[in-house]
């Protein structure tokens, strides 16, 4: 549901989703990402979400991340640019996802929200408890809410159906979904029976100028083929 807004003549109106989500050129969002996935674990959804906030803070607004502790590394901690992260006290149930009740996690999220006045939650990974958890935080409050899906999912096992169940009632009213290709994205409107025109296709960007080779040190009679993909899945692949 869209917050109420006061009018220049001082009555109040509810504000479009528009003018909710869409930020004009002098309005700044504070922006909290959430995930069960952040450093210092490694992988893709990590990377995304570190250099997703590196690029929204260079657009000016605000940003922080909510992940939950990782060993010793608890409280806020900041990294490059000032990006602030809150590293939560709750409990990692498997490959390190929280467990998730809805309900031990609405202080710490909620506080977090509240204190650095967050305008949009943005979650990441279906996988990820926490992620499940803060829409639904986040929706209780009149935040608003969008959500990255990274994987894609079966239909058939055990593991797919209660994640699908669980996914269907997370973004049942999302504010917006966005997935990573178009392949991705028939599998998420499949598996949470979702409206497709509000799932957007943003895909992963590689920068080519990154790994151009110096032609000056190319060997003779080779030819070097430089393969981008995420190592974990390479290695499962490898070790079959």
């Amino acid at each position: 549901m869209a917050p109420w807004r006061r009018k220049a003549d001082g009555t109040g109106e509810r504000a479009s989703e528009a003018d909710t989500i869409v930020p004009t050129p002098t309005q700044k969002h504070s922006i909290c990402m959430v995930s069960d996935f952040f450093y210092p674990n490694m992988g893709g959804v990590e990377s995304h979400i570190y250099q997703l906030s590196q690029c929204l803070m260079e657009k000016g607004h605000k940003v922080v991340i909510a992940t939950h502790a990782y060993g010793r590394r608890k409280g806020v901690r900041y990294l490059t640019g000032g990006l602030k992260v809150y590293y939560l006290p709750l409990q990692v149930m498997y490959n390190q996802s929280t467990a998730t009740s809805c309900f031990h996690s609405l202080p710490l999220l909620r506080c977090v929200f509240v204190r650095e006045a967050v305008t949009v939650v943005h979650a990441h990974s279906s996988f990820s408890a926490m992620a499940h958890d803060a829409l639904f935080h986040a929706k209780t409050m009149g935040l608003n809410t969008v959500f990255t899906d990274h994987s894609l999912f079966g239909f058939a096992d055990m593991s797919s159906v209660l994640t699908n169940k669980l996914l269907t009632v997370s973004l049942c009213d999302t504010t917006h979904i966005v997935c990573v290709s178009y392949t991705s994205k028939e599998n998420t409107v499949l598996r949470a029976a979702l409206d497709p025109r509000i799932v957007s296709v943003i895909p992963n960007a590689v920068d080519p100028t990154d790994f151009t080779p110096d032609p000056a040190r190319a060997p003779r009679g080779r030819i070097t083929v430089v393969v981008i993909s995420r190592l974990v899945v390479w290695c499962s692949l490898c070790s079959v």
